[in-house]
């Protein structure tokens, strides 16, 4: 709970900058799209400048003594390759800037060095606060770094014009630019990173420079696979605004930009189960890892997934039930041209949910080759829909190309991981959760065909999401009397 709600609570904070960096007199459309793209591309880097480390040392930690000799040789390693990595990244920020469509702010690119340097090395950091159990400082580190970013970035765009405005010749006044704009979120996060490692100096400075190399020639074949499955993954989760930035038929650079903004701000609507899946991976893994030592694991992790799909099928109604609501979200109406994708990523990420459950099998019977394979599957068909679909149906082509990646990526997991580390997956019943909750959907939608009004269709979606709800209870009651806390609301009912 504690780092599943402080994840939840983070990412939340950061989502809450979405209404305000969409407000047109904060960020242009065209601006707020380039923002975009400046961090489609910094998973990308993250995950080469981590390479995997976080899983590799929860899995080769299995004593104290141990963990202490994968610590030293990974931050060791972490440390080395960051500054090279960095120095490459500066070398070259021109041609990258070119690259990923912000050819006229390089600067931008050189601040994104520092801020994919500084969270790397914060990384293990944050794994061992996670080792050592330690879930209060994971999350005040996490929580109060994004509470500065927030409030860096509403200084820079919202305080200091004014003080400019009213001082144009004071110290704000004549160091701040207007034009800048996008630079100064970056620069906030830029500030969040290098106080988050302040802030973890102590778990940070506790390695000793002392190398095992062959710790870590294990170590890094073993996390091997996992680059080159997070490099495919990111492909799959961001790179689609780069390709739509490349490819679409939008007519200008502008009119560009302002298709990606609109894509990328109607994904930030899927963020109930895009939060729960971040805080599910940050405490699953330790958890699965751990569980697998005990007994029956398998049936820990089948009902670990009946209740995560159990989740987000909630999550998912909560959204598209209430989508006239969760649109303000987004401040700039020329966004809400976008929504119609909303559900279809919804639906995506339902599935990217559920493979990371599933990814568990390859992890624990160390083929973790098998993880990259079908991750790369789902880059193919990304790119692939991407690039055949883009320039006649623009940012549509990216919500679909994610929902056939994702869900190509679930299936093959699914149907791989059942031969080589067989789990009971209640994979029926889990099924007919999600056609369910797509059918009431298209219920509602029909209903607001009619166009019969806002609060018509909210209270019908009031009504389908309690159907749903009470439908869950009457299948699951089992379950829930079995559970600590939760079971005390459901009596055994006499026969």
């Amino acid at each position: 709970m504690w780092y599943g709600a402080s994840s939840i609570a983070a990412r939340f904070l950061n989502y809450l900058l979405t209404p305000y960096l969409t407000d047109p007199s904060v960020l242009k459309g065209s601006a707020y799209g380039e923002m975009s793209l400046v961090y489609a591309v910094l998973p990308f880097l993250n995950v080469i400048f981590t390479y995997g480390l976080e899983t590799a040392y929860f899995r080769f930690s299995k004593t104290r003594e141990d963990e202490k000799q994968v610590f030293n040789t990974s931050m060791v390693s972490l440390i080395c390759s960051t500054v090279l990595l960095t120095a490459i990244l500066l070398l070259f920020r021109n041609q990258l800037a070119t690259l990923i469509g912000i050819q006229d702010h390089p600067e931008y690119f050189t601040w994104s060095a520092f801020i994919i340097a500084f969270d790397s090395l914060s990384a293990l950091a944050f794994a061992k606060l996670r080792y050592e159990g330690r879930p209060r400082k994971f999350a005040t580190v996490r929580i109060l770094g994004i509470l500065i970013n927030i409030g860096l970035t509403v200084f820079f765009l919202s305080v200091c014009p004014r003080i400019q405005k009213s001082d144009p010749t004071g110290f704000i006044g004549t160091w701040y630019r207007r034009d800048l704009g996008v630079g100064y979120v970056i620069i906030a996060n830029l500030v969040q990173s290098g106080l988050t490692i302040l802030l973890l100096s102590r778990e940070f400075f506790s390695f000793r420079w002392r190398f095992n190399k062959k710790l870590w020639k294990q170590i890094i074949l073993y996390s091997s696979p996992l680059i080159l499955a997070g490099f495919a993954g990111m492909i799959n989760e961001t790179f689609d605004r780069i390709m739509l930035n490349w490819w679409t038929n939008a007519g200008s650079d502008a009119a560009a930009k302002i298709q990606v903004g609109t894509y990328s701000a109607c994904y930030k609507l899927s963020i109930l189960i895009t939060l729960s899946i971040q805080a599910f991976k940050m405490a699953a893994e330790p958890f699965f890892f751990s569980a697998s030592t005990g007994q029956q694991p398998q049936r820990i992790y089948a009902r670990v997934m009946k209740f995560f799909v159990i989740t987000i099928c909630f999550m998912f109604l909560a959204v598209v039930l209430f989508l006239d609501i969760w649109k303000y979200f987004i401040r700039n109406e020329v966004f809400w041209q976008g929504l119609g994708v909303v559900p279809i990523l919804l639906l995506a990420n339902m599935f990217l949910g559920i493979y990371y459950n599933l990814s568990i099998w390859y992890k624990l019977s160390n083929k973790t080759m098998a993880g990259a394979w079908i991750t790369m599957v789902g880059a193919v068909i990304t790119l692939i829909i991407n690039y055949l679909f883009i320039p006649s149906f623009g940012y549509l082509a990216c919500a679909w190309a994610t929902f056939f990646c994702y869900g190509s990526m679930m299936v093959l997991s699914f149907v791989w991981g059942q031969k080589n580390y067989r789990i009971p997956y209640a994979w029926r019943k889990l099924v007919a959760y999600m056609v369910i909750s797509v059918l009431l959907y298209g219920l509602h939608a029909l209903v607001r065909r009619f166009g019969l009004g806002h609060w018509v269709d909210r209270v019908t979606g009031l009504i389908l999401f309690s159907l749903f709800g009470l439908l869950i209870i009457n299948v699951e009651r089992k379950e829930f009397q079995r559970m600590p806390y939760i079971g005390r609301f459901f009596p055994v009912k006499a026969s």
